[in-house]
């Protein structure tokens, strides 16, 4: 099998976790773990994780200049991002969670506008407003009545959150990603994520009862923090030394359907028609979005 084909393998399998994890993360909440409880463990075992594997690279000292940075990724891709997705998931569904996620791409793009100053083509137009017809429909409209999902608007304007801090951590991360080697950033990352997310995720956190937790929801919070937090990466980065970012990129137009499929089949979710439309708005948005003009490089 080609180093090619393995590296798609790789960003597949990272999309496919992602799918899976909207489903498998809100089987455990609130019952067994609250969100802000599951953001402490998924914090706090990524760091032991990237700094161990951290052994295996290069060693490297953060320049001083470079921890301003350092911060603000970590506030805006392991705090904001990490908090309002979860606690979306608390009070939403995982459908409209798999929908909403896919507006990064379309945030990049916005942001790219304001502060590097990048051009929006009218394709580029054309894909935000769809995309945000979608997410203003699945946020206004997408409300059902179900136990699970006690605030569903608040939710899916959560995701939007969610997506927003996302996008920002992409743009504000770029220039490190240059500089350091992953394991590097990951460990410092995490590990000031972990410090930041401390008084906000230990009151949730000490309510957690392990003694009385089935062993499906131990297996649930594992799949949470190994394979969405600690895996989901690596898969990536080894997908982006044979193919380009572009191409790991698209593999988030992929995320709904499996996210979608999964939900459905557990039985955890189920299809609507406004569901329907707002995800193929939100897609169709997102692709043209992302797609690069014929005079682009």
């Amino acid at each position: 099998m080609s180093k090619r084909t393995l590296a798609l393998l790789a960003a597949l399998g990272a999309t496919t976790i992602y799918g899976i994890n909207h489903t498998i993360a809100k089987g455990v909440m609130p019952a067994h773990v609250k969100p802000f409880g599951f953001i402490m463990l998924r914090v706090v075992g990524a760091a032991i994780l990237f700094w161990g594997i951290s052994i295996f690279g290069p060693k490297e000292k953060i320049e001083r200049r470079d921890w301003g940075r350092i911060l603000v990724c970590a506030i805006l891709g392991m705090v904001i991002n990490m908090l309002a997705f979860f606690k979306g998931l608390e009070l939403s569904t995982p459908i409209n969670s798999a929908v909403l996620v896919t507006i990064t791409p379309i945030i990049v793009v916005i942001l790219s506008a304001f502060f590097l100053s990048e051009k929006i083509t009218l394709n580029k137009g054309l894909g935000i407003v769809l995309g945000f017809i979608g997410a203003v429909a699945l946020i206004l409209f997408g409300a059902e009545i179900r136990q699970d999902a006690p605030n569903i608007p608040l939710g899916n304007f959560l995701f939007v959150v969610n997506a927003t801090s996302y996008g920002a951590y992409l743009i504000v991360v770029k220039k490190l990603i240059e500089k350091y080697h992953p394991f590097t950033l990951m460990k410092w990352l995490f590990t000031i994520a972990v410090i930041i997310n401390f008084p906000i995720t230990l009151p949730e956190f000490l309510e957690i009862q392990w003694s009385s937790m089935p062993l499906w929801a131990y297996g649930s919070i594992a799949f949470v923090v190994i394979g969405t937090t600690f895996m989901t990466y690596l898969f990536n980065v080894f997908a982006l030394t044979e193919l380009k970012a572009s191409t790991v990129g698209a593999f988030v137009y992929v995320q709904p359907l499996f996210g979608i499929l999964f939900a459905l089949f557990s039985g955890k979710d189920q299809l609507t028609l406004i569901k329907v439309l707002a995800t193929t708005l939100v897609l169709l948005g997102v692709y043209l979005a992302s797609k690069k003009s014929k005079n682009q490089p």
